[in-house]
């Protein structure tokens, strides 16, 4: 609303001219000479179209003209001659290390803790206190001291101090005496995870491996499957020569035997047994 508001006015119904701004003149199809450009060659072209011209122009050809001298030389054209002096020494590029100051508090003497030759004592202070007698009464007076606790480790009877040796159980003192340690139960927690994980492993295993019962339609197309097989294998039989006389009919004759009488007894096997399981591996 208070947009609304602010465009509506009076002074916005009477009709207002658009005013275009106008652009400034510009250069149509003049001829230029080179002379004029910053290449400085004697020669002149027609510009067909418009041209811009920049206000910058004459500031920048004086500019051109005043470093005009500089570009003919690579670099400036007076150079000093090295003197014949200033030849390169042996370990003149080695860094070198600053000139050592002397010290101004080298000459200053410490501070001595002892009296200087030409000090002297103070003369005259007197004190009237009995040190005999506040000594007798300070040892009568006195708690005698206790001993320290030693212990002997030796036939010789050298004596240790007891309290520094670490057999003095200090540690029972301690706040956190009797806790577990933090690090102790994360390790109990992380071996439980990972017996749990274990235990959960190989019961998965086991499920997967478990016994599984045949069907009565997987127990008949076994049974038929062995069936086909031995009559496959007794037709080869059948098809042997009257006369084995040669070893590698004699093996071919045992293996055909071998398989038939496998089959007869798988055959036998899967007949006299209704229920029949099966390992999943």
């Amino acid at each position: 609303m208070t947009a609304q508001c602010a465009q509506e006015s009076i002074y916005n119904l009477l009709p207002r001219l658009e005013e275009k701004p106008v652009k400034p003149p510009r250069y149509v199809g003049v001829t230029v000479p080179l002379a004029d450009t910053v290449t400085g060659s004697g020669k002149a072209i027609h510009l067909a179209g418009n041209r811009y011209i920049s206000t910058f122009r004459p500031s920048v050809k004086c500019e051109v003209a005043k470093n005009k001298a500089q570009w003919k030389t690579m670099g400036p054209a007076k150079v000093a001659i090295p003197s014949p002096k200033n030849f390169l020494q042996k370990h003149s590029k080695e860094p070198k290390l600053p000139a050592r100051k002397k010290e101004q508090d080298s000459k200053k003497l410490p501070a001595l803790s002892v009296p200087r030759r030409t000090d002297h004592p103070v003369m005259g202070i007197q004190s009237k206190k009995n040190f005999i007698n506040t000594n007798a009464v300070a040892a009568i007076t006195g708690l005698p001291k206790k001993p320290q606790p030693i212990y002997v480790d030796r036939r010789q009877g050298d004596k240790y101090l007891l309290e520094t040796s670490g057999l003095v159980p200090k540690y029972i003192k301690k706040k956190d005496y009797g806790v577990t340690p933090k690090y102790v139960t994360r390790r109990k927690e992380e071996m439980k995870r990972a017996q749990k994980e274990y235990e959960g492993d190989i019961l998965e295993h086991l499920k997967k491996r478990a016994m599984k019962r045949l069907s009565d339609e997987e127990r008949r197309s076994l049974l038929q499957g062995l069936k086909k097989n031995w009559e496959e294998v007794y037709r080869e039989f059948q098809g042997l020569s009257v006369e084995i006389d040669t070893i590698p009919k004699k093996i071919y004759k045992e293996k055909l035997e071998s398989q038939m009488k496998q089959l007869e007894h798988d055959i036998e096997v899967i007949e006299k047994h209704k229920v029949i399981y099966i390992a999943n591996e």
